[in-house]
Protein backbone atom coordinates (compact mmCIF):
# COMPACT_ATOMS: atom_id res chain seq x y z
CA UNK A 1 0.00 0.00 0.00
CA UNK A 2 3.16 2.49 -0.01
CA UNK A 3 2.90 2.48 -3.18
CA UNK A 4 -0.05 4.66 -3.41
CA UNK A 5 -0.14 8.40 -2.60
CA UNK A 6 -2.74 10.63 -0.50
CA UNK A 7 -4.34 12.80 -2.09
CA UNK A 8 -3.43 16.58 -2.78
CA UNK A 9 -5.41 18.24 0.41
CA UNK A 10 -7.91 17.31 3.01
CA UNK A 11 -10.07 18.83 5.59
CA UNK A 12 -11.53 17.93 8.99
CA UNK A 13 -14.52 15.38 7.89
CA UNK A 14 -16.40 16.35 11.32
CA UNK A 15 -16.91 12.47 11.86
CA UNK A 16 -14.57 11.00 14.60
CA UNK A 17 -14.38 7.57 12.80
CA UNK A 18 -13.40 9.07 9.25
CA UNK A 19 -10.94 11.97 10.30
CA UNK A 20 -9.51 13.73 7.83
CA UNK A 21 -11.20 13.32 4.03
CA UNK A 22 -10.07 14.74 0.65
CA UNK A 23 -10.77 18.10 0.40
CA UNK A 24 -13.36 17.65 -3.03
CA UNK A 25 -15.28 14.44 -0.74
CA UNK A 26 -18.17 15.20 0.74
CA UNK A 27 -19.61 14.03 4.16
CA UNK A 28 -23.45 12.50 4.27
CA UNK A 29 -25.87 10.23 6.43
CA UNK A 30 -25.81 6.71 4.99
CA UNK A 31 -29.77 7.43 4.49
CA UNK A 32 -29.43 10.33 1.74
CA UNK A 33 -27.09 7.30 -0.55
CA UNK A 34 -29.18 4.18 0.40
CA UNK A 35 -32.79 3.01 1.41
CA UNK A 36 -33.16 0.22 3.80
CA UNK A 37 -35.64 -2.22 4.43
CA UNK A 38 -37.17 -2.19 1.16
CA UNK A 39 -38.38 -5.43 0.82
CA UNK A 40 -40.11 -7.92 3.45
CA UNK A 41 -41.90 -11.20 3.20
CA UNK A 42 -45.48 -10.73 3.80
CA UNK A 43 -47.81 -12.47 6.83
CA UNK A 44 -50.19 -13.88 3.72
CA UNK A 45 -47.31 -16.39 2.36
CA UNK A 46 -48.56 -19.44 2.04
CA UNK A 47 -47.43 -21.57 5.01
CA UNK A 48 -45.67 -24.47 2.48
CA UNK A 49 -43.38 -21.82 0.70
CA UNK A 50 -40.22 -22.87 0.65
CA UNK A 51 -37.68 -20.58 2.42
CA UNK A 52 -33.71 -20.86 2.41
CA UNK A 53 -33.54 -18.53 5.62
CA UNK A 54 -30.28 -16.22 6.47
CA UNK A 55 -29.75 -15.51 10.73
CA UNK A 56 -26.85 -13.71 12.18
CA UNK A 57 -25.15 -16.51 12.96
CA UNK A 58 -24.73 -17.00 9.28
CA UNK A 59 -22.64 -13.80 8.47
CA UNK A 60 -19.52 -12.52 9.11
CA UNK A 61 -17.09 -10.05 7.92
CA UNK A 62 -14.40 -12.60 7.22
CA UNK A 63 -16.30 -14.95 5.24
CA UNK A 64 -19.88 -13.57 4.41
CA UNK A 65 -22.93 -15.37 3.72
CA UNK A 66 -22.21 -18.52 5.33
CA UNK A 67 -24.95 -21.72 5.36
CA UNK A 68 -28.40 -21.30 4.74
CA UNK A 69 -31.15 -23.09 6.52
CA UNK A 70 -33.83 -24.62 4.09
CA UNK A 71 -37.30 -24.66 5.60
CA UNK A 72 -41.02 -23.75 4.75
CA UNK A 73 -42.32 -20.28 5.82
CA UNK A 74 -45.21 -22.10 7.77
CA UNK A 75 -42.25 -23.05 10.06
CA UNK A 76 -39.43 -20.53 10.13
CA UNK A 77 -39.14 -18.39 13.07
CA UNK A 78 -41.12 -15.06 13.32
CA UNK A 79 -37.81 -12.76 12.16
CA UNK A 80 -37.44 -14.53 9.26
CA UNK A 81 -39.16 -11.46 6.84
CA UNK A 82 -36.31 -9.35 5.32
CA UNK A 83 -36.09 -10.02 1.23
CA UNK A 84 -32.55 -8.73 -0.50
CA UNK A 85 -31.18 -8.24 -4.44
CA UNK A 86 -27.72 -8.46 -5.47
CA UNK A 87 -25.50 -5.41 -4.56
CA UNK A 88 -27.59 -5.02 -1.76
CA UNK A 89 -25.61 -5.61 2.01
CA UNK A 90 -26.82 -6.60 5.04
CA UNK A 91 -25.63 -5.08 8.61
CA UNK A 92 -26.47 -7.02 11.90
CA UNK A 93 -28.46 -4.11 13.93
CA UNK A 94 -28.47 -6.88 17.23
CA UNK A 95 -25.18 -8.57 18.66
CA UNK A 96 -23.12 -5.90 16.57
CA UNK A 97 -20.34 -7.34 18.11
CA UNK A 98 -20.29 -10.52 15.99
CA UNK A 99 -19.64 -7.53 12.94
CA UNK A 100 -21.90 -9.59 11.40
CA UNK A 101 -21.53 -7.85 7.66
CA UNK A 102 -21.74 -8.52 3.99
CA UNK A 103 -22.91 -8.07 0.12
CA UNK A 104 -25.66 -9.86 -0.95
CA UNK A 105 -24.54 -12.28 -4.33
CA UNK A 106 -26.26 -13.64 -6.39
CA UNK A 107 -26.51 -16.86 -4.74
CA UNK A 108 -27.92 -15.23 -1.37
CA UNK A 109 -30.55 -13.25 -4.00
CA UNK A 110 -33.81 -15.24 -3.13
CA UNK A 111 -33.07 -16.21 0.51
CA UNK A 112 -34.86 -14.57 3.26
CA UNK A 113 -32.70 -12.69 5.93
CA UNK A 114 -33.63 -11.98 9.76
CA UNK A 115 -35.34 -8.92 10.75
CA UNK A 116 -32.12 -8.38 12.92
CA UNK A 117 -30.53 -7.48 9.74
CA UNK A 118 -31.00 -3.68 8.59
CA UNK A 119 -30.93 -4.22 4.18
CA UNK A 120 -28.81 -1.37 2.85
CA UNK A 121 -29.61 -0.92 -1.15
CA UNK A 122 -28.09 1.92 -2.95
CA UNK A 123 -29.87 5.25 -4.45
CA UNK A 124 -29.14 5.58 -8.10
CA UNK A 125 -27.56 8.33 -8.82
CA UNK A 126 -26.16 8.79 -5.49
CA UNK A 127 -23.68 5.73 -4.72
CA UNK A 128 -22.54 2.60 -6.67
CA UNK A 129 -23.53 -0.62 -5.00
CA UNK A 130 -20.38 -1.72 -5.35
CA UNK A 131 -19.11 1.38 -3.66
CA UNK A 132 -21.40 1.00 -0.75
CA UNK A 133 -20.15 -2.69 -0.38
CA UNK A 134 -17.35 -1.50 0.63
CA UNK A 135 -17.84 1.30 2.54
CA UNK A 136 -20.07 -1.19 4.88
CA UNK A 137 -16.95 -3.79 4.66
CA UNK A 138 -14.06 -1.58 5.66
CA UNK A 139 -14.00 -1.89 9.70
CA UNK A 140 -14.11 1.61 11.16
CA UNK A 141 -17.11 1.83 9.96
CA UNK A 142 -18.03 -1.98 11.54
CA UNK A 143 -16.49 -0.55 14.92
CA UNK A 144 -18.43 3.22 14.57
CA UNK A 145 -21.96 0.95 14.18
CA UNK A 146 -20.74 -1.56 17.59
CA UNK A 147 -20.23 2.20 19.29
CA UNK A 148 -23.16 3.59 18.58
CA UNK A 149 -25.19 0.41 20.01
CA UNK A 150 -27.20 0.08 23.53
CA UNK A 151 -26.87 -2.72 25.69
CA UNK A 152 -24.16 -4.83 27.33
CA UNK A 153 -24.96 -8.06 27.12
CA UNK A 154 -26.74 -7.57 23.80
CA UNK A 155 -25.59 -4.36 22.04
CA UNK A 156 -28.09 -3.07 19.42
CA UNK A 157 -28.97 -0.46 17.23
CA UNK A 158 -31.86 0.32 15.44
CA UNK A 159 -32.12 0.50 10.95
CA UNK A 160 -33.04 4.34 11.38
CA UNK A 161 -30.37 5.12 13.37
CA UNK A 162 -28.21 3.19 11.39
CA UNK A 163 -28.73 4.87 8.43
CA UNK A 164 -28.41 8.02 10.39
CA UNK A 165 -24.79 7.93 10.22
CA UNK A 166 -22.22 9.80 8.36
CA UNK A 167 -20.06 8.80 5.89
CA UNK A 168 -17.79 9.94 3.28
CA UNK A 169 -18.79 10.42 -0.75
CA UNK A 170 -16.79 10.86 -3.37
CA UNK A 171 -18.14 11.32 -7.01
CA UNK A 172 -19.78 8.69 -8.50
CA UNK A 173 -16.84 8.21 -11.57
CA UNK A 174 -14.63 7.95 -8.17
CA UNK A 175 -16.60 5.83 -6.54
CA UNK A 176 -16.35 2.92 -9.49
CA UNK A 177 -12.47 3.56 -9.86
CA UNK A 178 -11.74 3.49 -5.94
CA UNK A 179 -14.36 0.05 -6.06
CA UNK A 180 -12.96 -1.88 -9.07
CA UNK A 181 -9.45 -1.44 -7.61
CA UNK A 182 -10.60 -3.22 -4.49
CA UNK A 183 -11.94 -5.43 -6.02
CA UNK A 184 -8.62 -5.99 -7.94
CA UNK A 185 -6.54 -6.00 -4.84
CA UNK A 186 -8.80 -8.01 -2.30
CA UNK A 187 -8.70 -10.57 -4.87
CA UNK A 188 -5.13 -10.70 -4.88
CA UNK A 189 -5.39 -10.77 -0.98
CA UNK A 190 -7.75 -13.62 -1.53
CA UNK A 191 -5.63 -15.57 -3.95
CA UNK A 192 -2.96 -15.46 -1.22
CA UNK A 193 -4.97 -16.54 1.61
CA UNK A 194 -6.51 -19.12 -0.04
CA UNK A 195 -3.01 -20.29 -0.95
CA UNK A 196 -1.62 -20.07 2.46
CA UNK A 197 -5.21 -22.24 4.15
CA UNK A 198 -4.93 -24.66 1.62
CA UNK A 199 -1.15 -25.15 3.00
CA UNK A 200 -2.26 -25.67 6.23
CA UNK A 201 -5.05 -27.97 5.52
CA UNK A 202 -2.35 -29.90 3.83
CA UNK A 203 -0.06 -29.88 6.42
CA UNK A 204 -2.84 -31.24 8.85
CA UNK A 205 -3.75 -33.99 6.55
CA UNK A 206 0.46 -34.80 6.34
CA UNK A 207 -0.15 -34.72 10.58
CA UNK A 208 -2.84 -36.87 10.91
CA UNK A 209 -0.95 -39.32 8.49
CA UNK A 210 1.80 -39.49 10.21
CA UNK A 211 0.29 -40.44 13.49
CA UNK A 212 -1.50 -42.60 11.96
CA UNK A 213 1.44 -44.61 10.72
CA UNK A 214 3.48 -44.41 13.47
CA UNK A 215 0.53 -45.87 15.76
CA UNK A 216 -0.67 -48.72 13.50
CA UNK A 217 2.55 -50.09 11.39
CA UNK A 218 5.36 -48.26 13.90
CA UNK A 219 8.43 -46.75 13.04
CA UNK A 220 10.71 -50.04 11.90
CA UNK A 221 9.50 -50.37 7.70
CA UNK A 222 11.49 -53.56 7.73
CA UNK A 223 9.01 -55.41 10.51
CA UNK A 224 7.18 -58.21 9.52
CA UNK A 225 3.48 -57.81 9.76
CA UNK A 226 0.40 -59.54 10.37
CA UNK A 227 -3.15 -58.70 10.22
CA UNK A 228 -4.51 -57.33 13.08
CA UNK A 229 -8.49 -57.97 12.73
CA UNK A 230 -9.51 -54.45 12.96
CA UNK A 231 -10.33 -52.73 9.93
CA UNK A 232 -9.41 -49.08 10.38
CA UNK A 233 -5.89 -50.51 11.90
CA UNK A 234 -5.37 -53.06 9.24
CA UNK A 235 -1.91 -55.00 9.16
CA UNK A 236 0.19 -54.59 12.30
CA UNK A 237 3.89 -55.67 13.29
CA UNK A 238 4.25 -59.11 14.37
CA UNK A 239 5.08 -59.06 17.89
CA UNK A 240 2.40 -56.20 19.11
CA UNK A 241 -0.41 -57.20 20.70
CA UNK A 242 -4.15 -56.76 19.70
CA UNK A 243 -6.91 -56.47 22.29
CA UNK A 244 -9.71 -55.03 23.92
CA UNK A 245 -9.08 -51.93 25.72
CA UNK A 246 -10.38 -53.38 28.60
CA UNK A 247 -7.58 -55.75 28.90
CA UNK A 248 -5.02 -53.32 29.26
CA UNK A 249 -7.04 -50.42 30.64
CA UNK A 250 -9.74 -49.54 33.53
CA UNK A 251 -12.64 -47.49 32.29
CA UNK A 252 -14.17 -45.70 34.15
CA UNK A 253 -17.05 -42.53 33.91
CA UNK A 254 -16.90 -39.88 36.05
CA UNK A 255 -19.27 -38.79 38.56
CA UNK A 256 -22.87 -37.33 38.16
CA UNK A 257 -23.39 -34.26 39.15
CA UNK A 258 -26.62 -34.03 41.10
CA UNK A 259 -27.50 -30.43 42.83
CA UNK A 260 -30.79 -31.61 44.49
CA UNK A 261 -28.22 -33.88 46.61
CA UNK A 262 -25.37 -31.23 47.27
CA UNK A 263 -24.70 -31.04 50.86
CA UNK A 264 -21.55 -29.10 50.54
CA UNK A 265 -20.00 -31.24 53.21
CA UNK A 266 -17.20 -32.67 50.58
CA UNK A 267 -17.04 -29.94 47.92
CA UNK A 268 -13.93 -30.49 45.71
CA UNK A 269 -13.05 -29.11 42.20
CA UNK A 270 -13.77 -31.63 39.62
CA UNK A 271 -12.90 -31.72 35.61
CA UNK A 272 -15.89 -30.84 32.87
CA UNK A 273 -15.98 -32.38 29.38
CA UNK A 274 -14.87 -29.28 27.92
CA UNK A 275 -11.81 -28.73 30.71
CA UNK A 276 -9.93 -31.60 28.39
CA UNK A 277 -8.62 -30.66 24.92
CA UNK A 278 -6.29 -32.75 22.84
CA UNK A 279 -3.73 -33.07 25.11
CA UNK A 280 -4.20 -29.96 27.36
CA UNK A 281 -6.30 -29.71 30.81
CA UNK A 282 -7.78 -26.31 32.57
CA UNK A 283 -7.46 -26.48 36.36
CA UNK A 284 -8.81 -22.54 36.25
CA UNK A 285 -11.65 -21.56 38.23
CA UNK A 286 -13.11 -25.50 38.21
CA UNK A 287 -16.36 -25.94 39.91
CA UNK A 288 -17.06 -27.94 43.02
CA UNK A 289 -19.23 -30.70 43.71
CA UNK A 290 -19.66 -33.49 46.57
CA UNK A 291 -17.22 -36.19 46.58
CA UNK A 292 -16.93 -38.27 50.08
CA UNK A 293 -13.61 -39.56 50.79
CA UNK A 294 -14.86 -43.02 50.70
CA UNK A 295 -15.46 -42.32 46.33
CA UNK A 296 -12.08 -40.88 45.57
CA UNK A 297 -11.07 -43.85 44.46
CA UNK A 298 -13.58 -43.97 42.33
CA UNK A 299 -14.49 -40.94 41.05
CA UNK A 300 -10.87 -39.16 41.65
CA UNK A 301 -7.95 -38.32 39.50
CA UNK A 302 -4.53 -39.32 39.96
CA UNK A 303 -1.13 -38.40 38.06
CA UNK A 304 -1.21 -40.66 34.65
CA UNK A 305 -4.52 -41.14 34.32
CA UNK A 306 -5.95 -40.53 30.93
CA UNK A 307 -9.51 -38.69 30.28
CA UNK A 308 -11.27 -39.58 27.19
CA UNK A 309 -14.40 -37.26 26.45
CA UNK A 310 -17.65 -39.35 26.58
CA UNK A 311 -19.58 -36.74 24.61
CA UNK A 312 -19.53 -33.71 22.40
CA UNK A 313 -16.29 -33.94 20.79
CA UNK A 314 -15.72 -37.62 21.55
CA UNK A 315 -12.24 -39.20 21.86
CA UNK A 316 -10.87 -35.78 22.43
CA UNK A 317 -8.15 -36.78 25.44
CA UNK A 318 -5.53 -35.72 27.43
CA UNK A 319 -3.09 -37.25 30.19
CA UNK A 320 -3.34 -35.64 33.63
CA UNK A 321 -0.18 -34.63 35.05
CA UNK A 322 -1.75 -31.96 37.64
CA UNK A 323 -1.52 -31.52 41.41
CA UNK A 324 -1.50 -33.96 44.16
CA UNK A 325 -4.59 -32.18 45.25
CA UNK A 326 -7.70 -34.47 44.83
CA UNK A 327 -9.74 -33.35 41.60
CA UNK A 328 -12.76 -34.89 40.48
CA UNK A 329 -14.13 -35.82 37.12
CA UNK A 330 -17.52 -35.43 36.16
CA UNK A 331 -20.18 -38.46 34.41
CA UNK A 332 -19.07 -36.84 30.81
CA UNK A 333 -15.67 -38.27 31.35
CA UNK A 334 -14.09 -41.57 30.89
CA UNK A 335 -11.07 -42.25 33.19
CA UNK A 336 -8.60 -44.66 31.99
CA UNK A 337 -5.95 -46.08 34.17
CA UNK A 338 -3.46 -48.14 32.71
CA UNK A 339 -3.65 -51.75 34.81
CA UNK A 340 0.40 -52.62 34.10
CA UNK A 341 1.71 -49.21 33.87
CA UNK A 342 5.03 -50.80 33.39
CA UNK A 343 3.95 -51.64 30.34
CA UNK A 344 1.97 -48.49 28.42
CA UNK A 345 2.80 -45.54 27.70
CA UNK A 346 -0.23 -43.49 28.79
CA UNK A 347 0.50 -40.65 26.65
CA UNK A 348 1.26 -42.61 23.80
CA UNK A 349 -2.37 -43.69 23.70
CA UNK A 350 -3.23 -39.86 23.04
CA UNK A 351 -2.04 -40.29 20.09
CA UNK A 352 -3.66 -43.79 19.32
CA UNK A 353 -7.37 -42.13 20.27
CA UNK A 354 -6.75 -39.43 17.86
CA UNK A 355 -5.87 -41.77 15.12
CA UNK A 356 -8.99 -43.75 15.90
CA UNK A 357 -11.31 -40.47 16.04
CA UNK A 358 -9.90 -39.29 12.30
CA UNK A 359 -10.30 -42.93 11.16
CA UNK A 360 -13.95 -42.83 11.83
CA UNK A 361 -14.12 -45.23 14.33
CA UNK A 362 -16.66 -43.35 16.72
CA UNK A 363 -18.79 -43.32 13.73
CA UNK A 364 -21.74 -45.40 13.19
CA UNK A 365 -24.25 -46.40 10.73
CA UNK A 366 -24.09 -45.78 6.70
CA UNK A 367 -24.09 -41.83 7.21
CA UNK A 368 -21.21 -42.89 9.42
CA UNK A 369 -22.55 -39.45 11.53
CA UNK A 370 -20.70 -39.16 15.24
CA UNK A 371 -22.40 -40.69 17.67
CA UNK A 372 -23.16 -38.53 20.29
CA UNK A 373 -22.14 -40.57 23.36
CA UNK A 374 -19.96 -43.63 23.86
CA UNK A 375 -20.86 -45.69 27.26
CA UNK A 376 -17.46 -47.25 29.21
CA UNK A 377 -19.40 -50.74 28.29
CA UNK A 378 -19.37 -49.72 24.51
CA UNK A 379 -15.77 -47.83 24.91
CA UNK A 380 -13.99 -51.33 26.70
CA UNK A 381 -14.84 -53.37 24.10
CA UNK A 382 -12.91 -51.67 21.42
CA UNK A 383 -9.75 -53.16 19.90
CA UNK A 384 -6.40 -51.31 19.71
CA UNK A 385 -3.14 -52.54 18.31
CA UNK A 386 -0.58 -52.34 21.82
CA UNK A 387 3.26 -52.06 20.67
CA UNK A 388 5.69 -53.15 23.57
CA UNK A 389 6.08 -50.16 26.38
CA UNK A 390 9.22 -49.12 24.89
CA UNK A 391 8.22 -48.79 21.57
CA UNK A 392 5.47 -46.73 22.93
CA UNK A 393 7.78 -44.39 24.28
CA UNK A 394 9.69 -44.68 21.26
CA UNK A 395 6.82 -43.74 18.82
CA UNK A 396 5.70 -41.12 20.98
CA UNK A 397 9.00 -39.56 20.99
CA UNK A 398 9.58 -39.57 17.68
CA UNK A 399 6.04 -38.16 16.96
CA UNK A 400 6.69 -35.29 19.13
CA UNK A 401 9.54 -34.30 17.42
CA UNK A 402 8.22 -34.33 13.59
CA UNK A 403 4.49 -32.78 15.05
CA UNK A 404 6.17 -30.21 16.94
CA UNK A 405 7.83 -29.04 13.46
CA UNK A 406 5.09 -29.32 11.60
CA UNK A 407 3.29 -27.32 14.07
CA UNK A 408 6.18 -24.82 13.89
CA UNK A 409 5.25 -24.26 10.51
CA UNK A 410 1.60 -24.38 10.91
CA UNK A 411 1.87 -21.65 12.82
CA UNK A 412 3.92 -19.82 10.99
CA UNK A 413 2.08 -19.89 8.04
CA UNK A 414 -1.34 -18.99 10.15
CA UNK A 415 0.71 -15.45 11.25
CA UNK A 416 1.22 -14.67 7.70
CA UNK A 417 -2.53 -15.43 6.75
CA UNK A 418 -3.77 -12.92 9.70
CA UNK A 419 -1.04 -10.27 8.46
CA UNK A 420 -2.31 -10.59 4.74
CA UNK A 421 -6.14 -10.30 6.08
CA UNK A 422 -5.33 -7.64 8.37
CA UNK A 423 -3.34 -5.75 5.30
CA UNK A 424 -6.87 -6.37 3.43
CA UNK A 425 -8.69 -4.90 6.13
CA UNK A 426 -6.59 -1.78 5.97
CA UNK A 427 -6.54 -1.01 2.35
CA UNK A 428 -10.41 -0.97 2.02
CA UNK A 429 -10.73 1.10 4.86
CA UNK A 430 -7.60 3.46 3.72
CA UNK A 431 -9.52 3.29 0.28
CA UNK A 432 -12.98 4.40 0.71
CA UNK A 433 -11.93 6.85 3.50
CA UNK A 434 -9.38 8.80 0.85
CA UNK A 435 -6.30 7.81 2.99
CA UNK A 436 -4.98 6.82 -0.53
CA UNK A 437 -5.58 8.49 -3.94
CA UNK A 438 -6.79 5.72 -6.30
CA UNK A 439 -7.85 7.69 -9.68
CA UNK A 440 -5.13 6.40 -11.18
CA UNK A 441 -4.96 3.37 -10.39
CA UNK A 442 -7.95 1.63 -12.12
Amino acid sequence: MSHYKPYPAYRDSGVEWIGQVPSKWEVKPIKIVATFNDDVLPDSTAADTPISYVDISSVSYAAGIGSTEEMLFGNAPSRARRKAKVGDVVISTVRTYLKAVAAVDAAHADCVYSTGFAVLRSRTGHIEPNFLKWLALNELFIQSVESHSEGLSYPAINAPELVNLKTVMPSLPEQATIAVTIDRETARFDALIAKKTRFIELLKEKRQALITHAVTKGLNPKAKMKASGVEWIGEVPEHWAVCKLSYRYSVELGKMLDEKRITGQHPIPYLRNKDVQWDSINTAELPVMDIAPNEHERYTVRNGDLLVCEGGDIGRSAVWRGSDNVIGYQKALHRLRSLSPDKDCVEFYVYVLGAAKRNGVFEEGETKSTISHLPAEKFREYRFAFPPVDEQIEIMTSLKQTLGRIDLLTEKTQRSIDLLRERRAAFITAAVTGQIDLRESA
